[in-house]
């Protein structure tokens, strides 16, 4: 019973790890004094959510001075490619 129940929990622990390795949120942020404004994409863990998404990105950010606006929306490496020159310097940088 446990030699066709081993693959089969393999398959989907692998499956689990390679959905949850991939998840990026692209983001706002902003710092004050003078106000800076700037639209990024990082790579977060979790649930792929935006709330997991921002608390995720908010200390990153926090420490470079940067305060997060808002999460626009969180996706899978599919979507890299599409945002890759819309947030430039901020391309993975957090």
């Amino acid at each position: 019973m446990m030699k066709k129940l081993f693959p089969l929990i393999l398959v989907i622990l692998c499956a689990a790890n390679a959905a949850q390795a991939e998840c990026y949120a692209d983001y706002k942020a902003k710092q004050d004094n003078p106000l800076r404004l700037h639209y990024g994409v990082a790579e977060v863990s979790g649930d792929c959510s935006k709330a997991d998404a921002a608390a995720t990105l908010a200390p990153r950010l926090r420490t470079d001075g940067w305060a997060l606006l808002t999460i626009v929306g969180v996706f899978d490496a599919n979507g890299l490619d599409s945002r890759k020159d819309s947030a430039g310097e901020y391309f993975l940088r957090y």
